[in-house]
């Protein structure tokens, strides 16, 4: 039997026990050490733990009884037992932790964003390149089996060309969550355009290509100090398609998540709503594929599978961080357009 890969996580908020459940049950993975500056969370107890899509049930306390527990993640970091270092830690911290665990050759999984602006998440692709360790960005959404599905139709031209997209990523008030509010701060946080919006920013990016130019609108305030608290943003490609992605953390508690989507095509629309996962081809015939599967239902469990596959078998992952980093710098040029009340050039 082969050995599993030994896993320490670094931040035990909503992410990284959702990415500590996902270990659990994976056979590749044994988690050996976690670290949180919370004594609470290291006694197990989660219960302050929430998010903003459900999640397990975080009023039973996790046994830790078999792992290593500590204050400091850099302790984790430097624990010689630990193979691959999973950072959830608030994003302005990303790129410290990041950076050491690369230079003690450990792999790594980086929570998104993955650094707080674009310069310092090239810094971490830059010191990635230089490692012959797997280093991935957690952009769990490139990974949703319904997103990944229309990735293909669309990137392989079996939908035809594009005519228009649009995305959608709303969430109740987050207000109160996390580490000391930390969300709530724009400095630390980049407000919901980065914490939220990025995953759909990215995508566009990650399907279409860097866009010529963006044109974007926000609030500002609604729920964080001055952050943008929800935008609408618009990618010209200079090819006559309509391309588009709203997000945001505005809605009131108790307001459903949402995470959304309608790709129209010539040979198809493809489309994810309320009312589940369709292809609509052009002859009106309508497909609801059955994407991914009881063990890997989610886009963090086929992130982490992906991951721990590469680490097994040494390969590179399917992720460029160059690309990552270019979805960071395209949600940078959408604060810049509303800052500025003006289409920017990328």
């Amino acid at each position: 039997m082969q050995e599993k890969i030994k896993v320490g996580i670094i931040g035990f908020g909503f992410m990284g026990t959702t990415h500590y459940g996902v270990y659990l049950h994976h056979p590749l993975a044994q988690v050996v050490a976690m670290a949180d500056v919370d004594s609470r969370k290291r006694s197990g107890d989660i219960s302050a733990v929430c998010g903003n899509i459900r999640g397990g049930d975080n009023s039973k306390p996790l046994d830790f009884s078999k792992i290593k527990t500590y204050a400091d993640g850099m302790e984790l970091i430097r624990d010689q037992e630990v193979d691959l270092v999973d950072i959830c830690v608030p994003v302005y911290m990303h790129k410290q932790y990041a950076l050491a665990a690369i230079k003690a050759g450990k792999h790594v999984l980086c929570e998104k964003p993955m650094a707080r602006t674009s310069t310092d998440a090239a810094e971490i692709a830059v010191a990635a390149s230089k490692s012959d360790k797997v280093v991935m960005a957690g952009m769990c959404v490139r990974f949703w089996p319904e997103y990944a599905h229309a990735a293909e139709l669309i990137k392989s031209g079996r939908a035809g060309k594009v005519r228009s997209a649009t995305f959608k990523r709303v969430s109740p008030d987050i207000n109160g969550n996390g580490w000391e509010n930390w969300f709530m701060k724009s400095e630390l946080s980049g407000g919901a355009i980065l914490d939220l919006h990025l995953h759909d920013a990215d995508f566009v990016r990650y399907v279409f290509g860097m866009p010529k130019t963006v044109s974007a609108f926000g609030v500002k305030g609604v729920r964080s100090d001055n952050g943008i608290d929800h935008v609408m943003a618009r990618y010209d490609y200079g090819d006559g398609a309509l391309i588009t992605a709203e997000g945001g953390w505005d809605a009131g508690r108790g307001t459903p998540f949402e995470m959304s989507f309608q790709v129209v095509c010539d040979k198809m629309t493809i489309r994810l709503s309320e009312t589940g996962y369709k292809v609509i081809h052009a002859d009106g015939k309508v497909e609801c594929p059955q994407v991914g599967s009881p063990e890997q239902p989610t886009g963090w469990h086929q992130e982490i599978d992906h991951l721990l596959k590469s680490i097994r078998s040494g390969r590179k992952p399917d992720m460029e961080l160059d690309g990552v980093v270019e979805g960071i710098r395209l949600v940078e040029a959408e604060i810049k357009s509303i800052d500025n009340n003006k289409t920017v050039t990328i």
